[in-house]
């Protein structure tokens, strides 16, 4: 490649973009400026777990990935709406959660400029903060109340079965279609005789991933009691994915999540639960020759797990604190053997982003957690605390997940999108919001400005309130 045309974190400085990707990306924008706000959730979520990330327009040296491009129109309906109506287009505002995950995000920004020093540095994290931020504030406008969440989540059932049928596809022929757009690779990886399915992620644990930590939600479809087929196609969807990636990470996560839901009849002593977990570690760290991280080289759930890759992992990332913590670390290959393949979640925030990245990554997890137990606690003996309760779980799911994989695909807009689906549920604990006067047009019926109801704009915190 010319060293003119090397750009900063890789990349081929060509437009890559298949006639059907271009074609569906086209409708994908129609759709977000002409549909309801509530529906504009849809044609996002499809577009973006059905085509290739890798798939992207390459113009004055910038790569503008499609899903990129979709995220920027979204915002570009929002902001037209709050133009017009002047409202917040948060439920509840921001929260603690929010707050959060924009420090944390921006110290990853932030730190790797200073890290590199460079332009294109600059350019690159302009794209992530898209990608990330961008992606996460925009589902936590779309995602509001109840309805929204179903709504999500029958989105979700929908793209299992049609993506579980591409990797099956995979097992059987050999075959990836989604790599047929470009973008992803054609011939799936094969590991100890094992085809690992990876459809249209950049990677079988990521499709694994995506499906696994997707199953407590289903559940949720499901006791809702009104979309008990998507939910069960979804169920099945979400197990043939999660099988035939064929990675240990996945069925980690899949467990979780299905040990989350049925940890519901001691519900409420989880306090109880955490300490001894708590204390089974601090025993095991006794007992252990090894650190007790090493605990990870003993999972392997499919007979090819790297296991030892992932504790060695962890064990550098604390040996080399000083190396990453003011401002993350260029090159972590040093540390290790095959040590650049940081398949860790909380690995990956620290030595991308330094240790402020790193605690306001945790901060914001322990703020979901907080946010989670609360909200149950608020509405124990009720239908919401099912709820509630699965949300837990599927975030359960995640973090188990992120011990295995770092989300540096699609596969975050999945984990971004329960984010809000948290939020949404739990506005209930926010107080009351006091509105300012508003123009009558704002303030009349909502039947005489259709355009009014067709965003949704009308108080999300009693809608929520009376759809759960």
């Amino acid at each position: 490649m010319p060293t003119e045309h090397t750009r900063f974190g890789g990349g081929v400085p060509e437009t890559i973009l298949h006639p059907i990707v271009l074609g569906a990306m086209i409708l994908a924008i129609l759709l977000v400026f002409v549909l309801p706000r509530k529906y504009v959730i849809v044609p996002l979520l499809v577009f973006a777990f059905l085509t290739p990330l890798g798939q992207q327009i390459y113009f004055a040296g910038i790569h503008w990935l499609t899903l990129r491009i979709i995220i920027l129109a979204g915002w570009v309906r929002l902001a037209a709406i709050r133009l017009r109506y002047g409202k917040s287009l948060y439920a509840g505002e921001f929260n603690s959660i929010d707050r959060a995950f924009v420090v944390f995000t921006l110290c990853q920004a932030v730190a790797t400029i200073l890290l590199f020093q460079m332009t294109q540095a600059a350019i690159n994290q302009v794209g992530f903060l898209i990608d990330t931020l961008g992606a996460y504030l925009l589902l936590r406008c779309l995602i509001r109340n109840c309805a929204d969440i179903y709504r999500t989540l029958k989105v979700f059932a929908f793209l299992t079965v049609v993506l579980a049928i591409g990797m099956v596809i995979e097992q059987a022929k050999l075959i990836n279609v989604f790599g047929l757009l470009e973008g992803v690779r054609l011939t799936p990886e094969i590991r100890e005789g094992r085809v690992r399915s990876q459809g249209v992620f950049q990677h079988s644990l990521m499709a694994g991933a995506f499906a696994a930590t997707l199953v407590p939600l289903f559940f949720l479809l499901w006791k809702n009691g009104k979309a008990k087929f998507a939910a069960a196609v979804g169920l099945v969807g979400s197990t043939v994915m999660t099988i035939t990636s064929q990675g240990s990470t996945p069925l980690l996560g899949y467990v979780a999540g299905i040990l989350g839901v049925c940890l519901w009849p001691i519900r409420k002593q989880m306090r109880t639960v955490r300490w001894g977990i708590v204390v089974a570690l601090v025993l095991l760290a006794l007992v252990m020759k090894a650190p007790v991280w090493f605990v990870i080289t003993h999972i392997d759930l499919t007979g090819s797990s790297s296991g030892y890759h992932r504790a060695i992992i962890v064990d550098q990332f604390i040996r080399h604190f000083s190396d990453w913590w003011l401002i993350g670390v260029k090159d972590v290959s040093k540390w290790a053997y095959d040590a650049w393949d940081v398949q860790n979640q909380y690995v990956n925030v620290g030595v991308t982003g330094g240790l402020g990245a790193f605690i306001f990554f945790l901060v914001m997890i322990t703020r979901v957690c907080a946010r989670i137990g609360r909200a149950r606690r608020t509405v124990a003996g009720t239908s919401k605390e099912w709820v509630i309760w699965f949300l837990g779980a599927a975030l359960f799911a995640h973090l188990v997940t992120f011990f295995g994989v770092n989300y540096f695909d699609q596969l975050k807009v999945s984990w971004f999108a329960l984010l809000a689906m948290i939020s949404a549920a739990t506005l209930h604990l926010q107080p009351a919001r006091q509105l300012a006067p508003v123009p009558a047009l704002v303030m009349s019926s909502p039947a005489e400005h259709p355009a009014l109801t067709r965003d949704g704009l009308q108080d999300e915190a009693a809608a929520t309130e009376q759809n759960f």
